[in-house]
């Protein structure tokens, strides 16, 4: 062949060999590109999928769902979360995130004897098997409803002789006693902030009360900034501060 001839067959197998290695990086391109399309595709779709339904949380939340045991949310709660009775708290305008991670935390997960939320001495709240038999979709459904319907009976404060202490907590806190104004967390007003905080406006005084309380005994296990803030808090500061919020508006 001779060396001239020699040297032009090493080039042509070099060019072969790129010529492949160029399909090969093409055909992977392709493959990785339609890889992160469909991955794109299923996250949005999951994304879609996982949209609360309004529309079915207020079935739920009004009719209940008998075969799974489902018991109407508004036989306690009353119309659109608007509740007539004390020991059951207004649900209406709440943030939509607050109200679905309290209802998953009525519910007793897989591995742990009680739920995050119990009642007085540890003991198991009407709540606990109410949620219980509740989807994720259904918990999300449900508190989508009630952030968009409107608080129409609020709460009112009645304790004259606590306005003072309770404007004082709310608005500054104690210090003293290393207790942050409720303002700072709750707003000025006590609308809460959405995804965050809940709204206090218009809830029921004796409600408050028994939360702050449960915070403070260690039985409302779901939220240790509150457990340790009401443990600095005497009966008298939880009172005052639970009636001065029902009244704001």
């Amino acid at each position: 062949m001779g060396r001239f001839g020699a040297l032009i067959e090493i080039r042509s197998s070099r060019f072969s060999m790129k010529r492949v290695l160029s399909r090969m990086l093409v055909a992977s391109g392709l493959m990785l590109g339609a890889s992160v399309i469909s991955s794109s595709f299923a996250a949005e779709g999951a994304a879609a999928a996982a949209k609360p339904d309004a529309t079915k949380g207020a079935q739920l939340f009004d009719q209940g769902d008998a075969s799974r045991g489902i018991v109407a949310c508004a036989s306690c709660h009353g119309a659109g979360g608007n509740s007539s009775i004390p020991v059951n708290p207004n649900l209406a305008a709440q943030p939509h995130e607050y109200l679905a991670k309290q209802l998953a935390d009525f519910q007793t997960k897989q591995g742990a004897d009680k739920p995050a939320r119990n009642g007085a001495g540890g003991n198991p709240t009407p709540m606990t098997a109410m949620a219980q038999n509740l989807t994720p979709e259904d918990m999300s459904n449900v508190a989508l409803y009630l952030a968009q319907q409107p608080l129409k009976e609020p709460a009112t404060a009645g304790q004259e002789d606590l306005v003072e202490l309770g404007r004082k907590i709310w608005r500054g806190g104690l210090p003293e006693r290393n207790v942050p104004a409720c303002a700072s967390c709750h707003s000025a007003n006590g609308a809460g902030l959405p995804a965050q905080y809940p709204r206090l406006a218009g809830q029921f005084p004796a409600y408050l009360e028994e939360q702050l309380k449960l915070f403070r005994s260690g039985d409302r296990a779901n939220n240790p900034v509150m457990q340790e803030i009401a443990d600095r808090m005497s009966d008298t500061d939880i009172k005052a501060v639970a009636d001065y919020a029902a009244g704001l508006r």
